[in-house]
């Protein structure tokens, strides 16, 4: 029996866990607190070292033994760190993980990877060089109903698929209090770069690149610079069509995932816990993390050779985040293929900057 060998927290081996992967935090705001730190410090195969915050120092209030930096270039100086996490504003994402690469480290990089394809290509390049692994946070690959829908498509059972629709609705007036959300000068703004990247993730995830597409974008609030409300329609192989809509401005949320085939039809809301649970405090090993409420179920309507319909309600499995973590651990120790390749990244960059 081997006794290095590490269990993560969802049951299955982290192989060659030897050591956990030392990592570094560059913010501890909402991102640093909610997706990153409570993974770091619950699975295995991390050890969360270090953080970047350079007034309010809140991390050492849950964690006392994360170190404080109060710039990026003092964590990027610590040689012991592997690993940084690159969760700040979007505009900053290109020079800091080019930062991180050239100081010998792996990045895990926070959506959008930059604002350009041709950046994204520069960063993955200088990856190359260095030896080091440059990988995307995109967890909504690990959403409770993306993947109850993931596993419906693909069994079939929905025939020759026409249409799927992923939406992501929101009803905020206000303009965020993030600026590099709102303001039109700076790079990789608003809403398609914001919840656009998860939503064309999805598409991409599940069916690749798109033959064709459109794109519409509108600006709806008052004093907004950016836009808030985007769709998509992307064209693919045998006549699938895949619509991927947001705003900013929507009173009736509709459903998050709807899915048209030939057999039937598959509709379910987008009701996934995990960020509310984290951000109320719960850990990722906690039994209840990742479990949709009851009447959560997606409704799955078949049609019979008579026309008679026949409903079924499934349960959605857990949300997973740390699915994520794990793949990012197999990738730098064992040299794995992260499932969010650069080709992904370039498909992704194309649509959101078009």
């Amino acid at each position: 029996m081997n006794t290095n060998q590490k269990v993560s927290p969802t049951g299955g081996d982290l192989e060659g866990a030897v050591a956990p992967i030392i990592t570094g935090l560059l913010s501890y705001g909402m991102s640093g607190r909610i997706f990153h730190a409570p993974f770091l410090t619950t699975n295995p195969g991390f050890k969360f070292k270090a953080v970047v915050e350079r007034s309010q120092k809140k991390a050492g209030a849950r964690y006392q033994d994360v170190i404080s930096y109060n710039s990026v270039d003092e964590l990027l100086a610590d040689d012991e760190i592997e690993l940084v996490v690159v969760n700040t504003p979007n505009d900053t994402h290109f020079d800091f993980s080019m930062k991180a690469l050239d100081a010998g480290k792996h990045v895990l990089l926070e959506k959008p990877a930059a604002a350009t394809s041709a950046e994204a290509k520069i960063m993955f390049d200088r990856a190359r060089k260095a030896n080091r692994h440059l990988m995307l946070y995109q967890n909504r690959r690990w959403d409770s109903g993306f993947l109850l829908v993931k596993d419906v498509i693909e069994s079939g059972r929905l025939g020759q698929l026409q249409e799927v629709y992923f939406r992501m609705d929101r009803y905020k007036r206000a303009l965020s209090a993030k600026l590099f959300k709102e303001t039109a000068a700076t790079p990789a703004n608003g809403l398609v770069y914001d919840l656009g990247a998860h939503l064309v993730d999805n598409a991409i995830c599940l069916f690749g690149k798109p033959l064709s597409f459109t794109k519409t974008t509108g600006i709806y609030r008052e004093g907004s610079e950016v836009p808030d409300y985007f769709t998509y329609h992307l064209k693919y192989p045998n006549q699938l069509n895949v619509f991927l809509t947001s705003g900013l401005l929507i009173a009736e949320v509709l459903p998050g995932f709807t899915a048209h085939g030939t057999e039937g039809s598959l509709v379910k809301e987008r009701c996934d816990v995990q960020e509310t649970q984290l951000d109320s405090g719960m850990l990722p090993t906690d039994a209840c993390y990742g479990i949709e409420p009851e009447g959560s179920d997606g409704k799955l309507v078949l049609m019979d050779f008579d026309n008679k319909r026949k409903i079924e309600w499934i349960t959605p499995p857990k949300g997973n985040y740390n699915g994520l973590f794990e793949a990012v651990h197999h990738t730098i120790r064992n040299n794995a293929l992260y499932p969010i390749t650069e080709e992904h990244i370039a498909w992704q960059l194309e649509l959101l900057e078009a």
